[in-house]
């Protein structure tokens, strides 16, 4: 069992189908709850992500957390998009 979030960080993400998507670098946490909401990953699998690029998971999609995280869900690609095609509220504007 983790003692503390920090432990996530450098922890390798897998999918529900056993593929990496990659390493946890930092998290995103509710400050009012004391729950972590995202995970951010970086050094993801291109096959998964588009250009490899840094992502956002939500916490919810988590099925397990051990020596690696395993999701419960994930797409089966992520096209990477600018702010403006996805709108204003892809940021909760």
């Amino acid at each position: 069992m983790l003692e503390e979030a920090s432990q996530l960080e450098n922890i390798e993400v897998f999918t529900p189908w056993g593929v990496s998507v990659g390493f946890i670098t930092s998290l995103e946490v509710d400050d009012e709850k004391g729950e972590i909401t995202s995970l951010f990953l970086e050094e993801t699998n291109e096959k998964l992500v588009e250009n490899g690029s840094s992502i956002l998971i939500p916490f919810r999609w988590v099925q397990a957390v051990g020596d690696v995280v395993i999701l419960r869900y994930f797409p089966q690609d992520i096209p990477i998009r600018s702010i403006e095609e996805q709108g204003p509220m892809a940021y909760g504007y």
